[in-house]
């Protein structure tokens, strides 16, 4: 009886060593992808990459780094350029969907301290359309297969039914809860199956909330210091400074906590609804 049990013991530990190994001999076989697909892949990875090396720097090297950061080549740069400004605030919010350290929200924050909250929730839907279809696209090309590597093609193709069934509904409450993280649903629904015009509407009609709940909060910090643009911080005091930009980091320490809780709520389900497809199967 010993004996079969550590047969059987051997057989678990040979079992889970080899399926370790083939899946990650799957992660970096990308043999039955095409030129442009591999090239999408790529890129999606270098921004994972930096992305991390950027949140070291902000939590652990310089915590002002994100208020500055924004402030020298955001808000500065788009004040100083009036009208034409807009035009470079909607390419930077596109920019900011692809680097996970600068998300939107952060960047909205930024359009109440420019234009105040009225405007800059304006300003805020229209970059936010700019950020969400751009991180939709980059996720389609490259992002759906380097994604079925990582959770597999039965948890992808269970997120499809969940899509297929709630549509746009689930875009536009997911939209429309401000701390839920807007670029990642953008990556997440250029992974699912959901076509772009349903994508586009949920978008539209759940970023109006989130652009100017998050405007206003940048308006008030603003004027809670009397601030005047363009700022300068070699005369902003360092109290001000200090204190902004923990604000601005304590946005994204939120942000990225609901990203977690997000990430955690996903697998738990997933499990969930591969159990329940397995009994009505079987």
């Amino acid at each position: 009886m010993g004996e079969n049990n550590e047969v059987n013991s051997k057989e678990e530990k040979q079992s889970s060593s080899m399926k370790l190994k083939n899946y990650l001999k799957n992660l970096v076989d990308f043999s039955n992808y095409d030129a442009k697909t591999i090239i999408y892949i790529i890129i999606f990875i270098v921004l994972i990459a930096a992305s991390l090396v950027l949140l070291y720097f902000i939590f652990f090297v310089d915590n002002t780094i994100l208020y500055k950061f924004v402030v020298i080549y955001f808000v500065n740069p788009v004040y100083n350029l009036g009208i034409i400004g807009i035009f470079l605030f909607i390419a930077i919010m596109g920019i900011q969907g692809l680097l996970v350290p600068l998300p939107s929200e952060v960047v909205l924050l930024a359009t109440g301290m420019i234009w105040g909250w009225f405007w800059g929730g304006l300003m805020g839907v229209i970059g936010s359309m700019a950020a969400g279809i751009l991180c939709y696209y980059v996720s389609k090309r490259g992002g759906r297969p380097l994604a079925e590597k990582f959770v597999g093609e039965k948890a992808i193709d269970i997120a499809d039914d969940f899509i297929q069934k709630h549509g746009i509904k689930a875009i536009i409450i997911t939209r429309f809860i401000p701390f839920i993280p807007f670029d990642v649903i953008s990556y997440t629904s250029g992974l699912v199956d959901i076509d772009i015009k349903t994508y586009s509407i949920g978008t539209l009609i759940g970023s109006i909330f989130r652009a100017f709940f998050y405007a206003t909060l940048g308006w008030l910090l603003f004027m809670r210091f009397n601030l005047t643009l363009p700022l300068d911080f070699d005369t902003l005091p360092l109290n001000v400074i200090i204190e902004q930009s923990n604000y601005f980091n304590t946005i994204l320490l939120i942000i990225l906590a609901a990203l977690a809780g997000m990430i955690i709520l996903y697998y738990i389900l997933i499990k969930k609804l591969e159990k329940k497809r397995t009994l009505k199967n079987e």
